[in-house]
């Protein structure tokens, strides 16, 4: 039995991490209010708390290099 229950904690591990790894983060233009995406599908309509219609989504800090062909 404590087999089967280290199995099951080490396979919701992972799920939890490519949730976190897809969290997509939308910043207010007016005010800069990071909002979730998760969180504006919430709304009935997207809208800032202030007002605005216009979010730009932030970039992950990871930077990609590409070698040249």
């Amino acid at each position: 039995m404590v087999e089967e229950n280290v199995s099951e904690d080490s396979s919701t591990e992972p799920g939890m991490l490519e949730e976190e790894k897809f969290d997509v983060v939308y910043e207010c233009l007016r005010c800069k209010v990071q909002v979730s995406l998760i969180e504006l599908n919430r709304l009935p309509e997207i809208k800032c708390i202030c007002g605005f219609r216009v979010f730009t989504k932030l970039r992950p800090p990871i930077v990609k290099t590409v070698k040249a062909v």
